[in-house]
């Protein structure tokens, strides 16, 4: 099984098929045990028909699970259906720069088409962005940050061998404005912000371009507070307390009623 690595390709005999759990595959080089699984959803994209698998059947399928503990092998039929669109996602190597076109926005990503590699069968291009690689500030829709027909390069992360697609980071490519805050700033600094957002829990406050801090709910004041509407308004200017600052979390925690002026007597 060490042999086996996610996006091989290899090939094999159908050793059985039920329609909960599709198809049971006895792969070459391998042949005590059916390690090899197609299941229902792992057909070729556009293909959903168990139909078209039968006993004894030779198949070649692409690599997408390695489970050792269970001795199972996950594979996608659709990465034979599409042997150019495979080799040239496990040819890519982790932080590569590609280059492409804004093809399409969704609300679960943005795809786009690569200059130098093959279109996909069934998406509007090879590589997509989850929104939290869009960009490294908050953002509210990611027509904010891209939009279709734009020219972007991005880093690659790794080859999705579920959806036969390029996992990019644009972020990835830009200064992280985090870093260049913590190099500036440390625990116990007072800063002026800008209330942002209010949650249960707390409030968010922006005290640099980019960058937005956690006011927990404790924080807010002196006295307690049962939500920050309390004592907040999104929009209000703000003084605080820098209480936290993780970098490699990139994660700042901010208060409120330590960065207050200090009442006659001792800080209850």
């Amino acid at each position: 099984m060490a042999s086996i690595d996610i996006g091989d390709l290899c090939s094999g005999v159908v050793a059985g098929i039920t329609r909960s759990h599709g198809a049971t595959v006895t792969l070459d080089g391998f042949p005590t045990k059916a390690l090899g699984s197609v299941g229902p959803l792992d057909l070729a994209w556009g293909d959903a028909r168990l139909d078209a698998l039968e006993v004894g059947r030779r198949i070649t399928a692409g690599v997408t699970a390695v489970d050792l503990g269970e001795g199972v092998v996950r594979l996608s039929m659709a990465a034979a259906a599409h042997p150019e669109l495979w080799a040239f996602l496990k040819g890519l190597e982790r932080d590569e720069i590609l280059s492409g076109t804004i093809a399409a926005i969704e609300s679960f990503g943005v795809f786009v088409a690569l200059d130098n590699g093959p279109a996909h069968p069934v998406f509007p291009g090879v590589g997509f962005i989850t929104y939290p690689e869009l960009a490294w500030q908050h953002f509210g829709a990611a027509e904010e940050v891209v939009r279709i027909g734009q020219r972007v390069s991005c880093a690659f992360l790794q080859f999705d061998t579920w959806n036969g697609e390029a996992r990019l980071s644009l972020r990835a490519t830009q200064p992280d404005p985090f870093q260049a805050f913590a190099t500036d700033n440390e625990v116990g600094r007072a800063l002026p912000g800008r209330v942002t957002r209010l949650l249960p829990f707390g409030a968010f406050v922006r005290v640099a371009e980019g960058i937005e801090g956690l006011v927990p709910l404790e924080e807010l004041a002196r006295t307690s507070v049962e939500k920050p509407e309390g004592v907040l308004r999104v929009g209000a200017d703000v003084l605080v307390l820098i209480t936290g600052l993780d970098r490699k979390r990139r994660r700042l925690l901010l208060s409120l009623r330590h960065a207050l002026p200090s009442p006659a007597g001792p800080d209850r």
